[in-house]
């Protein structure tokens, strides 16, 4: 029976959970389970030196809430 979850097909399935026919992010080699999803520590640690630098953000765009109107204070 092919676990649908993890995305194996069932060819080449070995059943562990390291999914050989995922590639590392870094350099495109087959990932292994020890480093997962990376083909090394090397890979990993180029991935962590990227999030440390800052190359990797979300944009944003942000709202000046000063242009916004307030509404008016409630009067007791």
């Amino acid at each position: 029976m092919v676990d649908k979850r993890r995305g194996g097909d069932g060819a080449g399935d070995t059943g562990s959970p390291s999914s050989a026919a995922r590639k590392c992010p870094i350099c495109d080699k087959p990932a292994t389970h020890d480093a997962r999803p990376f083909c090394s520590k090397r890979c990993a640690d180029v991935d962590l030196h990227r999030w440390l630098g800052g190359q990797y953000s979300v944009p944003v765009v942000e709202v000046d809430r000063s242009a916004r109107p307030q509404a008016p204070a409630d009067e007791d």
